[in-house]
């Protein structure tokens, strides 16, 4: 599957209308945007949503980034994973992840003691899950949410590879060492289309805030040699190392250095106010960037 050399992250259409879902996604197969990643956290089901949204276009891949692998059994995804990429013309990239403790634990109410041995066995499961329906010409690829360096090794392994989220260039690097050449390298990219300094900070830090509290993603930063203190006051250097703000010259430079580090394809989420949709900068950055 071509997912192109730079994609969409997004999690706002969960706020629209599936009516309006379907027209914006044939406006952003209309930009060029090859691939557009979806979430799963307390929103719509991603299958589904990938199904809407893959119906309403007709050569856009849809991503999931990622589908909770603690909110099914593993039979039912890898069905629903078959089911769709059957539907759409292998269109549909599965994206799985353990998430995190506090959405699996404090949301989900199960048990979150385990996540790599819970990964492995889910993943041996869905490579002996039983599928007797029509499915798709050829397998269709997973990709795991990895961060670490065991999870990004089971990622090259077990699948076509990993995409990894609230990174900056220096994990790419250190993620294509540990997967080797061959594994699809897929990490997400925060941007801020805003030059002022002290208005695009303060954008990030927004949208930040709900990550620093999730202790893989603050783990990961802590190997990546930021500090208790970096996190604590989202420093100036953890959030310009995150997050990418600025003109068009500023965010081209940051998706060509994960580039450069190794990543195969870069999925740029755009940073908004809180419910704004950004179909002008998904707009602008299409031309700039496609």
């Amino acid at each position: 599957m071509d997912i192109g050399r730079i994609g969409l992250w997004q999690g706002v259409l969960d706020q629209q209308p599936s009516s309006r879902v379907r027209e914006v996604v044939a406006e952003l197969e209309e930009m060029g945007w090859p691939t557009v990643w979806i979430p799963e956290a307390v929103g719509r089901d991603p299958f589904v949503s990938a199904s809407v949204m893959l119906g309403a276009t007709n050569s856009l891949k849809i991503a999931t980034g990622i589908v909770q692998i603690h909110a099914r059994h593993p039979m039912t995804t890898a069905a629903a994973q078959k089911t769709v990429a059957e539907a759409f013309g292998n269109r549909f990239l599965l994206g799985i992840g353990v998430s995190h403790g506090p959405f699996i634990e404090g949301i989900r109410k199960l048990d979150y003691s385990k996540p790599y041995s819970f990964m492995v066995e889910y993943l041996n499961e869905m490579e002996g899950a039983m599928y007797m329906a029509a499915g798709p010409e050829e397998a269709p690829p997973t990709v795991l949410a990895a961060l670490g360096p065991k999870m990004l090794a089971l990622a090259a392994e077990r699948t076509a590879g990993a995409h990894p989220y609230f990174v900056p260039p220096e994990h790419t690097a250190t993620a294509r060492e540990v997967m080797g050449p061959d594994a699809l390298l897929a990490p997400e990219q925060k941007v801020c289309l805003e030059t002022d300094p002290e208005a695009a900070r303060a954008l990030a830090r927004e949208n930040m805030a709900l990550y620093l509290g999730l202790p893989n993603y603050v783990n990961n930063l802590f190997r990546l040699g930021f500090t208790e203190e970096d996190v604590a006051e989202q420093s100036d250097r953890l959030v310009d190392a995150i997050v990418a703000w600025g003109g068009l010259d500023t965010i081209r430079a940051r998706i060509q250095a994960h580039h450069d580090a190794g990543a195969d394809h870069v999925a740029v989420q755009v940073l908004a106010p809180r419910g704004e949709l950004p179909l002008a900068q998904w707009r602008t950055l299409a031309d700039a960037l496609l």
